[in-house]
């Protein structure tokens, strides 16, 4: 048996890091090559930059996937902002060097000599491209597996909650033996088709919060913020 070579010894430890082993290699390479490696001829077919592209999107469809998934009860805002945390490329760099992908980039010499293998662009970029190749190389649920497996401990590790306003408000409201909240509609202005709605939430008779929004659930959603503001506040 031939013995392998120093690179192909690289790509077989990866993969045991990645826990995924590609049937053709050729994708997962591109993935890991920087544009500073490759002649700038060569360099959209060459490098990770259209990986990059289509890598970025696998992700943010898994991910968003999942936070859809984790509470049926967060709003459109709660779920885009998290999904913005997910999916940044800040976020991306941590789980390249989690996984040690800076240490099989293939980078050009001045990128080498300024420490391209630990700068946060190129980290980011990587780790997008790399999730291209599994796709490419593995399919769909392959990839979406490898998301999950690696994004899911930062996704628990967000601050916050992943619930609306008005289901914390109930919370808060029952876990300190109160009613549960009621709302009403306290104004409606503006012309039909674009009306402002003012809703003020009440709990046991007592009116603890106001809100305003283009419709009626948007501005109940601003009157329990209103009043959990309130509560903390206190």
């Amino acid at each position: 048996m031939a013995q392998l070579t120093h690179f192909e010894k690289l790509m077989e430890a990866l993969e045991k890091r990645l826990q995924y082993h590609f049937k053709d290699r050729t994708g997962l390479v591109r993935a890991l090559t920087h544009r500073s490696a490759v002649p700038g001829d060569k360099v959209a077919h060459e490098s990770y930059q259209r990986h990059e592209f289509l890598g970025d999107r696998v992700l943010a469809l898994v991910v968003a996937e999942m936070l859809f998934k984790a509470n049926d009860k967060a709003d459109e805002g709660d779920l885009a902002r998290r999904l913005n945390q997910l999916v940044r490329r800040e976020t991306c760099a941590e789980i390249a060097l989690e996984l040690d992908l800076g240490d099989v980039i293939r980078l050009g010499t001045g990128e080498r000599q300024s420490g391209g293998r630990r700068k946060e662009a190129i980290l980011g970029d990587v780790m997008e491209a790399v999730i291209a190749a599994i796709y490419l190389d593995g399919g769909f649920e392959v990839a979406k597996d490898f998301v999950e497996r690696n994004w899911a401990p930062h996704m628990q590790r967000l601050p916050g909650q992943l619930r609306d306003a008005k289901t914390l408000l109930q919370e808060w409201a029952q876990g300190r033996g109160h009613a549960v909240p009621t709302y009403e509609t306290l104004e409606r202005t503006g012309p039909d088709h674009a009306p402002v709605f003012t809703v003020a939430v009440l709990i046991d008779g007592a009116q603890v919060g106001t809100g305003t929004g283009k419709s009626k659930r948007e501005a109940e959603q601003a009157a329990a913020a209103a009043a959990l503001a309130e509560r903390a506040d206190g």
